[in-house]
């Protein structure tokens, strides 16, 4: 069996006609994965809080030729989501590809976080993503499918020291599976991606980094161009028989860090 490599590529990298939703898209990560999906053919709307930002990614990206519009968004919001929706069906008719993005940190223990700031954490990483799956999916389905990518971190293979954080991240795991298992025969693909530590302009310079880079076995924080190809592939349609299923980025660090570790000081390695 002959392969068609021009087909595959395509397959791969064309997203021509498609239509994505990023959430904290304007900056960060988020405006990265924008960019990408831009580029590859997509009419991405930039979705986030950050005003100022997203309408100068929204200038960039059309100065170049490529299809975005920025609509400042509450992902706790319900109404909000509903405007995101009446604006896209407006745009183009059609949504594809959804990246539930937008996340938030409190770096609190347990002991120190009251219980409205837990609600916080949990209500936009968590519940966002939920309310962006819930009406994104008969909009999806309408056109024969999509792919939803909540993006939830290796903290939810861990018990990190960040508990509303690390909760949400779990809960996003739970949630992909759930609604993989709910949307599959609508031809919904849902999949979560679980980045390490991902270098961007918010963390560059902190403190947390030397140590985490020195526990990673690959010895280096990832970039968060290395997420966005990921989020490509996976709106992509040779992503196409893959749903449910959590794609950690992280250096090998939840692979087995902590026994790397004590191998190098044992001598083993």
């Amino acid at each position: 069996m002959s392969v068609d490599f021009q087909k595959a590529k395509a397959a791969l990298t064309d997203l021509s006609g498609k239509t994505a939703i990023v959430t904290g898209g304007a900056r960060g990560q988020g405006a990265v994965e924008t960019e990408l999906l831009a580029t590859a053919g997509a009419s991405v709307l930039i979705c986030d809080v950050l005003e100022e930002e997203g309408q100068a990614l929204e200038a960039r990206l059309t100065a170049d030729g490529l299809q975005a519009k920025f609509l400042k968004l509450d992902v706790t919001s319900e109404a909000g989501w509903a405007e995101a929706m009446d604006l896209v069906k407006d745009w183009t008719g059609r949504l594809d590809i959804l990246v539930n993005n937008a996340g938030i940190i409190n770096r609190k223990i347990i002991r120190d976080m009251s219980v409205d700031e837990w609600r916080k954490v949990l209500d936009v990483n968590a519940t966002g993503a939920f309310i962006g799956t819930k009406l994104a999916a008969p909009l999806m389905a309408e056109t024969g499918g999509g792919s939803i990518i909540n993006i939830s971190s290796n903290s939810g293979f861990s018990g990190h020291y960040d508990p509303a954080y690390t909760s949400s991240k779990w809960a996003l795991r739970g949630l992909t599976r759930t609604a993989a298992m709910e949307f599959a025969e609508e031809g919904i693909r849902v999949n979560a991606i679980c980045p390490g530590l991902i270098v961007t302009d918010l963390n560059r310079g902190s403190a947390h980094l030397g140590p985490m880079i020195g526990m990673t076995p690959m010895q280096r924080a990832g970039e968060a161009d290395e997420v966005a190809q990921l989020v490509l592939f996976l709106a992509s349609d040779g992503s196409g028989f893959i749903t449910g299923e959590d794609f950690v980025v992280d250096g090998g660090f939840t692979a087995g860090s902590g026994y790397r570790r004590v191998a190098k000081e044992t001598g083993i390695l």
